[in-house]
């Protein structure tokens, strides 16, 4: 439900929320409760509250409703308390996406321009927060003319949250090393993974920053998982069914670290949305399951490796110096063609920051640009 409208009734006292599909929903007296909004209840400027709602009574009613103007309203509750509404606050409550722009799956006949933008450019909010509503609906963004002099990208991952540090440092250097403790830093082919899926939390966004490629592979691949998983959920409702449901165990060995984690392949969110996956071929293992359970594991396991591979769904590109790439690393995979180090030198940057750094980013941004049209109209308004 979104952009809800209120109707408050006074005989008996009720408020209904209708959306416009003209869905009615009464609010639940301990709902409208727990919402009250005067000073002595909640405060102003954090917006969190100063009683404890855990304790309120569950036969708790609602006794008494009366709609002040377009949009307040005074209600009486069981246990004595009255208090004054502004009903037009409820509607974040029926905003299931919580105030960010809405994800588009997206195949590989992505346009590369909507989803490139200038790092020159970011200092100013507009097309800060342009910027970040381009990478929360696509799960990527590229920006260009990122300095090469080494260790920007941590400039960057803090500008657009929080730099998380792990066992691989604040950020580590991609390149060649033989015997280096990961097959990413190796020359090979890398198919589309999910970063760390054997980590608690798993990183939420990852960042890879070209500062030279001097060889004609090593091209950069990117897929998104919503498209992916959507068209396997088509094919092969069980299938997906089981790699939402099951978990699967990830492990990775290191000196001195070992790092083991169990969880679903395909990643459902709180209201059991699709949202990512946690996907590494070279990490995971079969889970122990019957028969017929695990044939038919492996093969909706089997069909997702070849539909993030497909090239309807993978994009395949040069990143190239100065370029910097920041995915979501449970909704879109990333990986690399094979190059020969032979060639030349190939060396990226890469880190790690969280998922909510972004998304907080954008909330605060488009809450003041909706205060700034809102002042502004008043202003008109007043010299007309």
């Amino acid at each position: 439900m979104s952009d809800p409208m209120f109707h408050v009734q006074e005989s008996p006292a009720k408020v209904v929320a209708t959306d416009s599909a003209g869905t009615h929903t009464e609010l639940p007296a301990l709902w409208l409760r727990e919402r009250c909004q005067e000073p002595e209840s909640l405060d102003g400027p954090t917006q969190q509250r100063l009683f404890n709602p855990h304790q309120l009574d569950d036969d708790l009613t609602l006794i008494g409703a009366e709609r002040i103007g377009d949009h307040q309203a005074r209600l009486t509750f069981s246990d004595g308390h009255t208090g004054h509404y502004d009903l037009r606050h409820f509607a974040d409550d029926f905003d299931d996406g919580d105030g960010l722009p809405t994800p588009r799956p997206w195949t590989s006949d992505i346009d590369f321009a909507c989803i490139t933008r200038d790092w020159q450019t970011l200092a100013e909010p507009d097309a800060f927060r342009e910027a970040l509503e381009t990478y929360l609906r696509h799960g990527v963004i590229i920006l260009q003319n990122v300095p090469t002099d080494g260790g920007h990208l941590v400039e960057v991952g803090e500008t657009f949250g929080h730099v998380r540090s792990t066992n691989f440092g604040t950020y580590f250097e991609v390149c060649s090393r033989p015997d280096s403790n990961d097959l990413a830093y190796r020359s090979v082919p890398l198919a589309p993974h999910t970063d760390n899926p054997y980590r608690d939390p798993v990183p939420g966004i990852q960042l890879l920053h070209c500062l030279t490629n001097e060889t004609t592979g090593g091209l950069s691949t990117l897929v998104d998982s919503l498209a992916v998983a959507e068209q396997l959920r088509a094919e092969d409702p069980e299938g997906y069914h089981l790699l939402a449901s099951v978990p699967v165990r990830f492990r990775f060995i290191d000196d001195g670290v070992e790092l083991i984690e169990r969880r679903p392949m395909i990643h459902l969110d709180a209201m059991g949305r699709m949202d990512g996956v946690h996907y590494s071929p070279r990490l995971d293992y079969l889970p122990l399951m019957d028969e017929a359970s695990t044939r038919a594991f492996q093969r909706a396991r089997r069909r997702l490796g070849e539909l993030f591979s497909h090239p309807d769904y993978e994009i395949q590109f040069p990143l190239g110096d100065g370029e910097l790439m920041m995915f979501d690393n449970n909704r879109v995979l990333h990986g690399r063609t094979a190059y020969d180090q032979n060639e030349g030198f190939r060396h990226l940057q890469g880190c790690y920051i969280d998922r909510d750094g972004p998304t907080g980013h954008y909330r605060a941004l488009a809450k003041q640009a909706q205060t700034d049209r809102a002042t502004a109209t008043t202003e008109s308004e007043t010299a007309a």
